[in-house]
């Protein structure tokens, strides 16, 4: 199947181990991402688990595999589920994503996400939108919530 991808890349003020950090600890997923519950663990062919809405009657879950867990460069999720209280994706999909933070000097790391694997049919084109804002609005409350450290 042919696919397509997001790729998004910012500049923190911070070290790679922080915003590595950031990517698998629960409290500050919270903070960053909004999400009600997070569950984490954090190791190669760990879950990583979000919940938004009340935990009885969530309005969306997430949840993956790190096929990738190499502190503090990249993790790799992968075998994603996703519930939506509105239904469900209206297409078949095996997503990717790739976290890589890389230090571009002192106090100073990049932060990139590859999501990958959207179908090129149209019935993605929703879904694959609402991502790539969904990208820009994460990176900004990853940057809201290191300001605050």
């Amino acid at each position: 199947m042919t696919t397509r991808k997001h790729i998004h890349e910012e500049v923190f003020d911070a070290d790679p181990e922080t915003v590595f950090a950031l990517l698998h600890t629960p409290s500050a997923i919270r903070e960053w991402w909004g999400a009600s519950h997070v569950i984490v663990n954090p190791k190669p062919g760990g879950v990583w688990v979000g919940l938004w809405g009340e935990e009885d009657l969530p309005d969306f879950i997430t949840a993956g595999r790190m096929s990738v867990f190499d502190p503090p460069k990249r993790i790799v999720f992968s075998d994603f589920e996703y519930f939506a209280r509105s239904g469900s994706l209206r297409f078949a999909a095996n997503l990717t994503s790739e976290f890589t933070v890389n230090s571009i000097g002192p106090g100073k790391t990049s932060l990139q996400v590859v999501q990958d694997g959207f179908p090129v049919d149209c019935a993605a084109d929703e879904f694959y939108a609402g991502c790539e804002v969904g990208w820009r609005d994460t990176f900004a409350g990853i940057r809201r919530y290191l300001s605050q450290l």
